[in-house]
This record gives C-alpha cells, sequence and structure tokens, in this order.
C-alpha cells in the first residue's frame, strides 16, 4: 500500500514537471528533488525516465477517465448518462493544465492511428464507457438499434477531434457551445424515434 502512496505521489510531481518543462528537459533528478527523494529511490518504482513519462501519462488519463465514471455513476436515465459521460469528458479536461500541457506538447498521446496509441488499453476502456451507454439506450428502447462497436469507435473520434480543436490546437469557434451543438446532433441521430 505504501509504494502506491508514493507512486502516487511521484505521477503527480512528474506530472507537474513534464508539463512545465517537457520531457526533454525534465530530469528524473527533479522530480526526486521535489519529492525529498534520490534518482535511485525513483528508480524503484520505475525503469526509466521513459517508462516513467508514459506512466504519468496514464495516470493523469486514467484519473480523467475515473471522474467522468463517477460522474455518470450518477444517473440512471440513459440520455442523461450520455451527455453527463459526453460533457463532463470534455469539461474536465478544462481543470487538469498539467495534462493540457502535456497533449499540447505531445500529440502523440491521441494518434490517429490505434497501431501508434502507446494508451490504447485506456482508450478501450473509455470507448466501452461508451458502448456500455449505448447497450443501455438499445436495450431500454430510447436509442435506436445501431451497431455498438462501430457507433462507439465513432463517438470516440469525434470527442478526441474535440479535445484537439479545443485544447491541443484552440481554433476560433470550438468551444462548449460547438460541443454542445455537435452533442444535440448525435443524440438526435441515436434517440429512438417513437
Amino acid at each position: 500500500m505504501k509504494k502506491n502512496i508514493k507512486q502516487f505521489q511521484i505521477y503527480a510531481t512528474a506530472l507537474k514537471l513534464f508539463a512545465k518543462y517537457g520531457f526533454k528537459r525534465t530530469r528524473v533528478e527533479d522530480i526526486a528533488n521535489e519529492l525529498n527523494m534520490t534518482k535511485g529511490n525513483i528508480y524503484l518504482y520505475t525503469k526509466d525516465k521513459k517508462s516513467l513519462y508514459q506512466e504519468t501519462v496514464a495516470y493523469a488519463l486514467q484519473n480523467w477517465q475515473e471522474l467522468v465514471k463517477n460522474e455518470i455513476q450518477k444517473a440512471e436515465d440513459v440520455v442523461e448518462r450520455f451527455k453527463i459521460m459526453s460533457l463532463k469528458a470534455y469539461e474536465y479536461l478544462s481543470q487538469m493544465p498539467y495534462l493540457c500541457k502535456i497533449l499540447i506538447d505531445d500529440p502523440s498521446i491521441f494518434p490517429l492511428s490505434p497501431k501508434e496509441d502507446h494508451f490504447i488499453e485506456i482508450n478501450k476502456i473509455s470507448i466501452n464507457i461508451i458502448k456500455s451507454i449505448l447497450s443501455q439506450g438499445i436495450k431500454e428502447n430510447r436509442f435506436r438499434n445501431v451497431n455498438v462497436d462501430v457507433v462507439a469507435e465513432v463517438l470516440f473520434s469525434v470527442y478526441i477531434m474535440f479535445i484537439i480543436k479545443t485544447y491541443i490546437k484552440p481554433e476560433s469557434g470550438a468551444n462548449m457551445d460547438m460541443f454542445k451543438i455537435g452533442l444535440d446532433l448525435i443524440l438526435e441521430g441515436l434517440i429512438a424515434k417513437k
């Protein structure tokens, strides 16, 4: 248990320093110094700097994902769950400045090809969350009967596009209003007509 607490502290500190200085300029010694540890102690928790970076980004992505999952659990209505999932996943990133900065500096975190995705397992969990909500909506006859696997991939891709346009490569007009319009259009296409 103590090792997990220390890992949490290492990842939180590393996230801050990788965001501030970037991967190349951040030294493991800098992270160790922030934690009043030695560089050698850091290596008890990770293999090397590259591994530490990937573990740190994974930690931040999983925290983001957990925040969204917790919000989804607060609603029972499937349409409301879909809205919460979409909005909270989009909004929460604005509350994570260190992760935002890392995403800006490292576009490979959200690659176009799954073959290049270093965080594919985390992204699969996000896609499975979408699939779960879609399946619930279909089962309850609230959503049209769609190919859940394909639609979940499409929705995740659209979501990533909005993240990139809003936070990573901001474009004028790419903001919450545009996102909400997109969400409304998606829901109009999903909701079963009675």
